[in-house]
């Protein structure tokens, strides 16, 4: 890596609960006092030309995200394989972040940075749109769908914070959910599957490749994000009380593996399909919303490339 002077800092303007510019312009200048090159960049189309220019001459040693999770994923969309991904956590929940403990300041992400210190780890695909994290499908899904709905209407207006997303944004979305979401039966299928292709219908979906989720813990047990294998955990029964019972016992322990009503399988790929071919369920990749079912989802075997701290190397390497 030593020879690698180049970064490039992507910034998110809607990522985050306030404005991330100050921290990116520090970071830049942290860097640019080691004796990198840092250039600072917010649109996506220029950093992906800039990026792959830049790896491809192997100059380049890092493109940093500035934002969240969805930050992450889209810059690893948009770079070769390979290519070394760095992040300065500024979106709401920062799922990666917390998982392989990536420094929130601005001068220890540009120590790590300055290490070199790099890790292989898989992603995956739904529908051919790459992810890192997770995809659900179910009454969460809805709930962000609503959210970021919210959002994009903030942000074209003009109004308020500018789109960005807080905590805050989702009780709205949640309270109305929980009144109205139908819980609609969905069917997985798993083409490894060596009896039957398809197994019980669920009411909530849930696929991880990186074992984090919004409310802590992934429910999955044993998730590991360079096995090349989706962990898959689906609710059976529907409802507001079914749904709040799965997540508490999935908070304390992952206990509802041992009750009835909850269902785990480890593939490299899966789909999932409403039951009943009319039914509108949304499903959201990583925090975004991501379409309605159906859909195909698959393991990316070792697409992502992330610089991390000492300890973290030491954990996946």
């Amino acid at each position: 890596m030593a020879e690698r002077r180049q970064i490039l800092i992507s910034l998110n303007p809607k990522a985050g609960r306030r404005s991330s510019a100050r921290r990116a312009e520090k970071l830049r200048a942290l860097l640019t006092a080691r004796g990198y090159r840092a250039d600072l960049l917010t649109n996506l189309d220029e950093v992906e030309e800039k990026a792959d220019a830049l790896f491809r001459s192997g100059e380049l040693r890092a493109l940093v995200g500035v934002g969240g999770d969805g930050t992450a994923a889209e810059l690893v969309r948009r770079t070769p394989p390979g290519a070394p991904i760095a992040l300065l956590p500024a979106g709401t929940a920062n799922l990666l972040a917390k998982e392989f403990r990536l420094p929130f300041d601005p001068a220890r992400a540009a120590a790590v940075i300055d290490a070199g210190r790099t890790v292989t780890l898989d992603a995956a695909a739904a529908d051919g749109r790459l992810f890192l994290i997770m995809l659900t499908a179910g009454i969460d899904a809805e709930i962000v769908s609503q959210v970021h709905r919210n959002r994009e209407e903030k942000y074209k207006s003009g109004s308020g914070d500018r789109g960005h997303i807080g905590y805050r944004s989702y009780f709205g979305p949640t309270l109305r959910s929980i009144r109205r979401y139908p819980y609609p039966p969905i069917r997985v299928e798993s083409p490894e599957r060596e009896t039957s292709g398809s197994f019980d219908a669920v009411r909530w979906a849930f696929l991880f490749n990186i074992p984090r989720y919004g409310f802590g813990a992934a429910p999955v047990t044993g998730s590991d994000p360079q096995d090349a294998l989706l962990d898959f955990c689906g609710f059976r029964r529907g409802g507001l009380f079914p749904s709040l019972f799965g997540v508490v016992l999935a908070l304390f322990g992952k206990s509802h593996r041992f009750f009835s009503g909850y269902t785990f399988e480890k593939r490299a790929a899966f789909r999932l399909v409403p039951r009943n071919l009319d039914a509108r369920i949304p499903y959201q990749i990583d925090g975004d919303p991501g379409g309605i079912l159906p859909v195909d989802v698959r393991i990316l075997p070792g697409r992502l490339t992330l610089l991390v701290g000492k300890e973290t190397a030491a954990r996946y390497t």
